[in-house]
């Protein structure tokens, strides 16, 4: 599939209705998550035939893109009910199947390296410090190939040396630079949007037998 294919399609998705705060949701673009995803499979051949799991799903945007792009198998996590149900109608609208699991990150259950891929737009951990670190961290312990996921830019020494020394990677890796585009969602937004440069990362865990030797 054509990455202007995948951006159109993905640019259809439902978005929330009602953002909550408190989870810092926001919605994944269909311009940063068609590169992501496209990046991802055509330049490392992580998504086609792959198992891979989208963390903090949201509306499945990044999940969905990965189904598109022929995963074998997709599973998108997150806590909030009414954003599942969000992903569910997109993935029928697609009419693509994309499997979806109420939990919260922190608290996944899943023992040892269970999917290839991990695809995720973490809280930035401005409402909750340190939400994107335990998304990092749980994800390069779940998953055997690569981690992909979107950074504030200013934070990208913090999770450079987090990402090596405690979180499991044998390589962090910015692969470009783009533009969030953030909207207006919420009453404190003083502006209408704001660009935030974020950095999208490709990192790549120790297998299991190197962290158990």
């Amino acid at each position: 599939m054509k990455l202007k294919q995948l951006e159109s399609l993905l640019g259809n998705l439902q978005q929330f209705d009602n953002p909550k705060i408190e989870l810092e949701q926001y919605p994944t673009g269909a311009h940063i998550a068609s590169r992501m995803l496209y990046t991802a499979e055509n330049s490392f051949g992580d998504v086609s035939n792959k198992i891979v799991a989208d963390f903090g799903c949201g509306c499945g945007t990044l999940g969905l893109a990965a189904t598109l792009l022929d995963a074998e198998h997709v599973i998108g996590l997150d806590v909030d009910d009414d954003s599942l149900e969000i992903a569910s109608i997109n993935a029928d609208d697609l009419e693509v199947e994309m499997g979806l699991i109420q939990c919260e990150i922190k608290n996944l259950k899943w023992r040892g390296q269970v999917v290839d891929t991990v695809v995720m737009n973490p809280p930035f951990g401005t409402r909750k410090k340190g939400a994107d670190m335990e998304f990092l961290s749980v994800a390069l312990r779940v998953a055997s190939q690569a981690v992909y996921s979107l950074h504030k830019t200013t934070t990208r020494e913090h999770i450079k040396r987090a990402a090596l020394r405690d979180y499991n990677a044998t390589s962090a890796e910015v692969i470009c630079e783009l533009r969030y585009d953030l909207p207006q969602l919420y009453k404190f937004h003083k502006k209408k949007d704001v660009d935030i440069a974020v950095d999208l990362w490709r990192f790549v865990p120790k297998s299991t037998q190197e962290s158990s030797s």
